[in-house]
C-alpha cells in the first residue's frame, strides 16, 4: 500500500513539474492542479495508512491507540480540496481574461496574436 502511494504521489508531483514549465497557460494550471493533488495524498498519508480502523477514539475506550487514524490530516485535505478547487476556478478567470487582453495564452507573452 505504501508503494502504491509513493508511487502515485511522485507521478503526480513529475508530471505537475513538467507542465508547470510549459510555455501555455492552460497547462500551467493544470500542472499547478496535480501538484496540489500530490501534495494533498502526502498529507493524507500522513495520517498512517490503516485499512477499517476507526478515525476517533470511540467513548470510554482508551486502550491501544496504535490501532487508530489521525483525524487531523483528513480534515486538513478535505479544506485544501476545496480551496483549490476555488484556486484553480479563479486561475481560469485570470486565464481567460489574459488571453482576452493578450491575444496569447504563452506564460511568457511572446507569441504573435492570432486575431
Amino acid at each position: 500500500m505504501e508503494i502504491i502511494l509513493s508511487a502515485a504521489i511522485g507521478v503526480l508531483t513529475a508530471s505537475g513539474v513538467y507542465l508547470l514549465l510549459r510555455p501555455r497557460t492552460y497547462q500551467v494550471i493544470i500542472g499547478l492542479s496535480l501538484l496540489s493533488y500530490a501534495v494533498n495524498l502526502f498529507i493524507f498519508g500522513m495520517g498512517r495508512l490503516r485499512v477499517n480502523a476507526p478515525p476517533v477514539l470511540e467513548p470510554g475506550g482508551v486502550g491501544d491507540l496504535s490501532r487508530f487514524t489521525d483525524p487531523v490530516p483528513q480534515a486538513l485535505v478535505l479544506t485544501a480540496i476545496v480551496i483549490g478547487f476555488a484556486m484553480t476556478a479563479l486561475f481560469l478567470v485570470v486565464l481567460l481574461a489574459s488571453r482576452g487582453f493578450t491575444g496569447t495564452d504563452h506564460v511568457d507573452g511572446r507569441e504573435q496574436r492570432h486575431d
